[in-house]
């Protein structure tokens, strides 16, 4: 799993990984099966496929997410092959190494401007990943640190002292993404980032990223409907149809002559065919 750049590993590394759902102590069927690819330093790998064919199951894997608690509540039983995210193997994570991982890994899942605490300014909001680590953290530097991501994103700084409730979705969903910068990750997992949201966002997250990309260490997996994002991003695509890839590559060698039915009807829809 050595990159390029020497002792580095590959960011985003995934073997023959299979996932189940276990909710309340049953384990339900297979959300993924044998999904093979790896994400090279530099690079930005899209995941495209229909709603329940397993993209957010492999977001959350690899963003060390595989318990949610409260209504709805799941764990993720990662139940064959492995995972692995900035060299922290994810199938036998302990909570020392899901710390590592959390740490270099950005995550935004997709409903992230829906998860802001209500009653936490902006300030609060993207400065808690900081204080959940050192809580002696000196707060100017907290400061300067969520300012700069802010800026990163496109907000004001006058909504820095703002509540979600007053922000509009597009607004809340650059400070979702500003959390999610704040700690400086080598890797983003991105759950439909754009999705429902005006152009600015999209045109946020491709700026960001291509800034993120400068630095040669950063990896991207984007979970994402938007092709024309993907090719901003100059990303490779993997199609993902109930838990198992069934293309990969450049998107016009995927889409230029579909063989699997699915990416027919996919390339089709999205009008690339």
């Amino acid at each position: 799993m050595k990159s390029q750049l020497g002792s580095a590993p590959t960011p985003i590394v995934v073997r023959d990984l299979a996932a189940q759902y276990r909710t309340k102590g049953r384990v339900g069927g297979y959300a993924l099966r044998g999904v093979d690819f790896e994400v090279q330093a530099g690079a930005v790998l899209g995941v495209l496929g229909e709603s329940g064919g397993g993209k957010s199951t492999l977001a959350r894997i690899l963003a060390g997410e595989l318990t949610r608690k409260g209504a709805g509540g799941y764990d993720i039983r990662i139940s064959g092959g492995d995972a692995h995210v900035g060299g922290v193997a994810l199938r036998t994570i302990s909570q020392g190494k899901r710390n590592r991982l959390t740490f270099h890994t950005a995550y935004l899942p997709q409903d992230a401007n829906d998860r802001l605490e209500r009653t936490s300014t902006v300030a609060e909001l993207i400065q808690q990943p900081i204080f959940a680590r050192d809580k002696r953290f000196d707060p100017d530097a907290a400061q300067s640190r969520a300012l700069a991501v802010l800026d990163a994103v496109g907000l004001p700084l006058a909504v820095m002292d703002k509540y979600p409730y007053e922000l509009s979705d597009g607004q809340r969903q650059r400070v979702a993404f500003a959390r999610s910068l704040v700690l400086g990750p080598n890797v983003l997992i991105a759950d439909e980032p754009t999705a429902g949201i005006d152009v600015t966002v999209r045109d946020t997250v491709v700026r960001v990223i291509t800034q993120l990309r400068q630095d040669p260490r950063f990896a991207a997996l984007v979970v994402t409907h938007d092709v024309a994002v993907l090719r901003q991003l100059g990303a490779k695509v993997a199609v993902l149809h109930d838990g198992v890839i069934v293309a990969y590559g450049e998107i016009d060698e995927v889409f230029r002559a579909p063989e699997h039915p699915y990416v027919v009807k996919l390339a089709r829809a999205l009008e690339l065919k």
